[in-house]
């Protein structure tokens, strides 16, 4: 696995004139050291049609400096990256190529801008000598070498100044006053690729007249495929992450899945079902495989924090140990299947359907309606049959018909929630407000079907360990426990089903 660092970094525009301030007056500087200059060569890849650019991801390979060799940036937030880092090489590294295959499918990356940078670079250190920022003043020649503007070079200057490992972010905003009051400002550009790819690309005229903005939704169909693409967008952006195993990467992935397969239930009267069915069965397909890990993972969680919360008098024998053996047991394998799911053709068949969808979406005559009028309707005959699954769940007894029937509410609780999400852009609040309650109903349900699959394991884990011939008293306790929880969640429900199916609720989404 490539090695992997948070950058934290921001800057400001430069030129040839511009002289850094004393950075040892800055709060916290004993010394700003300087380390001499440094000459980059780094050589920037994209595909053809600049899609990694447009993600705000950056590939590089470079040589000079400490750290020469592939890097690969994923956008965190502004102004911080994190930074992958491999040997450097002739070809891109397969390690890279996996974590772009979401983005690059069938395309090569080529070469598309060369920055050759002088960067003098100098240390804010504090008494202790340790480190506290790196500062440079980096001038800059680019080369565009594909694409628009191929052959055109661009230069300019700019201060860099990048937070330590395990720095204080706020220990940039005292360097960045001393900047300002020094006349430096910051750059109006995220990246060195961004700009050169600004300043390398030939200025079109603009048309004359007003314009309204682009993409702005205006009918159902605009708000829906709003919604659609966003769900696609972040299928392929979460990628990476998942396979980087990320903290809830997985989680994130598989609900965006889910988003977009509700969507194209709900909102059946905008588009096609004879075209989206069948991609919603890929993406069940591949929420069943990513829930494979995450279904495990939350009922560990849920296990551990039970045991956590007892009274050690009440953990009689191995109890933990026999829970990690347990899990462990069951997620063998599962991180490597994941893999080899996002590696596998079907997986990548699904995104270039997706992504044909997107460009080219089957409509229906519906799609060019007014918003305030298509979009409630779809998301009040989501709600119509919550309802009907909810008077069947609460006619029963408690016991295992009710437990199934409640689970199957909850699932169309979810669905009516992403549905009221969907409208919210067109819709605005009486659509929050709709989402909120459902979104409690949800999250009721989603808890008492949660103690089921609980009570199941705990049974289980009783039985291995009265054959194992250790005390089964606390798997029973816990049982116990996860029944009383039940319970709770049953007698709750009429309350927050109440509140939910206020009809002021529905009144206010049809005006």
């Amino acid at each position: 696995m490539a090695d992997t660092k948070r950058e934290i970094e921001r800057k400001y525009e430069a030129t040839d004139a511009t002289r850094l301030p004393d950075l040892s007056r800055v709060a916290g500087v004993a010394r700003a050291v300087p380390k001499g200059v440094t000459e980059l060569d780094a050589v920037y890849y994209d595909t053809p049609g600049l899609r990694l650019a447009a993600d705000s991801l950056t590939l590089r390979r470079r040589t000079g400096g400490a750290d020469e060799g592939w890097h690969l940036k994923f956008p965190v937030a502004t102004g911080i990256r994190d930074e992958l880092h491999e040997p450097l090489g002739d070809t891109l590294p397969p390690s890279f190529a996996a974590l772009l295959r979401s983005r690059l499918r069938h395309d090569e990356v080529t070469p598309v801008v060369r920055l050759l940078s002088s960067r003098d670079v100098q240390h804010l250190t504090d008494a202790d000598g340790t480190l506290l920022a790196e500062v440079s003043v980096d001038t800059v020649l680019a080369e565009r070498l594909a694409g628009e503007g191929s052959g055109t070079t661009a230069t300019w200057t700019e201060i860099e100044v990048e937070l330590a490992d395990d720095g204080d972010p706020a220990f940039l905003d005292a360097v960045e006053k001393r900047l300002r009051k020094a006349g430096v400002c910051p750059s109006g550009s995220s990246s060195k690729l961004a700009r050169a790819l600004a300043e390398t690309t030939p200025v079109r005229k603009k048309k004359q007249g007003k314009k309204l903005a682009e993409d702005e939704p205006r009918t159902a169909g605009d708000h829906v495929l709003a919604y659609v693409r966003e769900q696609i967008r972040t299928i392929v952006e979460r990628d990476p992450a998942v396979r980087r195993d990320l903290p809830d990467s997985v989680h994130k992935m598989r609900v965006a899945t889910r988003r977009l397969r509700s969507a194209f239930k709900t909102y059946r009267k905008i588009l096609d079902r004879g075209v989206t069915d069948p991609v919603g069965a890929e993406l069940k397909w591949l929420a069943g495989e990513l829930g494979v890990d995450r279904d495990q993972e939350v009922l560990d969680e849920r296990l551990a924090g039970r045991i956590d919360a007892l009274p050690t008098t009440l953990a009689l024998g191995p109890v933990r140990g026999r829970l990690q053996v347990w899990s462990a047991a069951r997620r063998t394998g599962s991180r490597r299947r994941i893999i080899d799911v996002l590696d596998g053709k079907r997986y990548l068949d699904l995104l270039d359907t997706l992504d044909a969808l997107a460009a080219d979406p089957p409509l229906r005559p519906a799609a060019s309606r007014a918003p305030g009028r298509a979009l409630p309707r779809a998301v009040l005959k989501d709600y119509e049959r919550l309802a009907r699954r909810m008077d069947h769940a609460l006619e029963h007894p408690p016991g295992p018909e009710r437990d199934t029937a409640m689970h199957e509410a909850r699932k169309a609780a979810k669905r009516a929630r992403y549905a009221g999400e969907a409208a919210r852009p067109a819709l605005g609040r009486p659509a929050k407000r709709f989402a909120k309650r459902m979104k409690g109903v949800q999250s009721l349900l989603g808890d008492h079907q949660d103690s089921v699959v609980a009570r199941e394991a705990l049974r289980t884990l009783a039985v291995q360990a009265h054959a194992a011939g250790e005390t089964t008293f606390t798997w029973g306790l816990l049982y116990g426990h996860e029944e009383a929880t039940a319970d709770r969640r049953e007698r709750e429900l009429p309350e927050v089903w109440a509140r939910a199916s206020d009809p002021v609720l529905r009144a206010d989404l049809r005006q």
